[in-house]
């Protein structure tokens, strides 16, 4: 792989569609793209649309009519020059395109290669390229928000002034032992401490924060538990807004698992119908009961549907007692529509939501408890305040290490030589994220903040 070659690829989606796109990337994107379509002028304009034609070969024999846009360097994506084609969306005519180009001198692009070498190009960082797959994958909304803000550098520019303190506390360490004969003043141990402890505390709100991030990016699974037709189809249906699983009077309908995902607040929830749980001399119906218990102990969220018109069952408080130790949990009590029983199982009332999957009566409420069950914190701070990545959590966490470290030390009055590795180690983490300083970076502050030299 190297940045020199031009790559070509298909951006849009594989099959049929109105408009399908062929992207090229490179010095040569320019030159392949203008000898394979015919232009009614040139040079291109730059980032301007140009109606052209795609011909067969060096015959007359038109293939498609195509629009080309050009952006030069470095006002690209890639930082490159970039050529984008836009034709139908037929997978005959995108694959000849790619091989003309391919003809032409360009090589075929790697997965993922615009955005590396976007970001070798330093066009975006390692943040905002993790969050272009975020922003590609986002099954709602606020996923896509939230990607959105990371890939504009939002994590990025939370960092950087805690990077740029720890540099400046380097800077002024290495000059304070390196140029001590030009009375360059040696910082204080008090506003070591302070500035640490100002690290320290934001930091530790990122990493508690991924635990909402987590959610936000990668979405949980709800499995709808209960004994035969108390109604855990109809209230998954409800749930889904539409009539994804078969109901019927009959007990034992459902036999096996349904799945779907539904937008709850902008979480995407994964909504597991399970066959109701009873003892059964039906072969398939076992099956099917062993694949709930299965799914209810691989869901973030369990809910339990209980009839509320009928007399507890032992069956309910069975289920509840396997149910609890696994995790959190809801009590449907459904069929509220009818009159209700005395008595019910025991739960706590802010385990429980009546409910009526005939009437929608109670499911805004129980989708609105799932949400406060799913995701206690995500009033916590808004997007671009929570960090969605696993790798930037490990990161964070291995610097905030080096932080304490760095803090014991200046506790004791280490030497500076020995209280600088530690805040090494808490400034390379950081750069796993956001990119690399480089030694010119603290030379920089040092001979700019303290005229060493004059």
């Amino acid at each position: 792989m190297t940045g020199e070659d031009t790559i070509v690829a298909i951006s849009t989606p594989p099959g049929r569609g109105g408009l399908g796109v062929v992207r090229l990337s490179g010095a040569r994107a320019l030159e392949i793209a203008t000898d394979l379509i015919r232009l009614p002028h040139l040079p291109l304009e730059i980032q301007r649309a140009t109606l052209g034609t795609f011909t067969l070969g060096e015959s007359d024999r038109v293939l498609d009519q195509v629009v080309v846009v050009w952006f030069q360097a470095p006002h690209s994506y890639t930082a490159e020059d970039i050529v984008e084609i836009s034709c139908h969306g037929s997978p005959v005519i995108l694959r000849h395109l790619v091989e003309c180009c391919l003809e032409k001198g360009a090589r075929a692009a790697e997965p993922g290669e615009f955005t590396l070498r976007a970001f070798l190009n330093g066009r975006i960082d390692l943040t905002q390229a993790e969050a272009v797959h975020d922003l590609i994958e986002s099954q709602t909304l606020y996923q896509a928000r939230v990607a959105a803000q990371q890939m504009e550098g939002s994590l990025s520019r939370h960092l950087k002034p805690h990077k740029q303190t720890l540099l400046n506390l380097i800077a002024r360490m290495e000059a304070g032992i390196d140029f001590a004969e030009d009375d360059v003043t040696v910082i204080e141990w008090q506003e070591i401490l302070t500035q640490l402890d100002r690290i320290s505390a934001d930091l530790q709100k990122l990493v508690q924060g991924y635990d909402y991030g987590r959610i936000v990016r990668d979405g949980l699974t709800l499995a709808i538990v209960g004994r035969p037709n108390v109604g855990k189809s109809s209230l998954f249906n409800r749930l889904l807004n539409e009539e994804r699983a078969i109901v019927t009077p009959i007990p034992g309908t459902t036999r096996d698992l349904v799945t779907e995902t539904a937008n709850i607040g902008g979480i995407p929830l994964r909504f597991v119908d399970t066959a109701g749980i009873r003892e059964s001399s039906d072969a398939v119906e076992r099956i099917g009961v062993e694949r709930s218990y299965a799914a209810i102990a691989d869901s973030d969220l369990r809910l339990l549907v209980v009839d509320a018109s009928m007399p507890p069952a032992e069956e309910d408080d069975r289920l509840l007692e396997k149910l609890r130790p696994l995790g959190a949990m809801l009590v449907a009590l459904n069929k509220s529509d009818l009159p209700a029983h005395d008595t019910c199982i025991g739960v706590a009332p802010q385990e429980a939501v009546r409910t009526s999957a005939l009437t929608g009566k109670g499911i805004p409420e129980l989708k609105q408890r799932i949400l406060d069950l799913a995701a206690p914190a995500r009033d916590s701070g808004t997007e671009g305040e929570f960090i969605t990545n696993l790798r930037h959590q490990q990161l964070i966490k291995v610097s905030l290490e080096g932080l304490a470290k760095a803090r014991r030390a200046a506790e004791q009055h280490t030497h500076h030589e020995m209280l600088l590795l530690d805040l090494y180690d808490a400034l390379r983490p950081l750069d796993a994220i956001t990119g690399a300083t480089y030694a010119d970076d603290v030379l920089d502050i040092i001979f700019k903040t303290f005229c060493v030299g004059k």
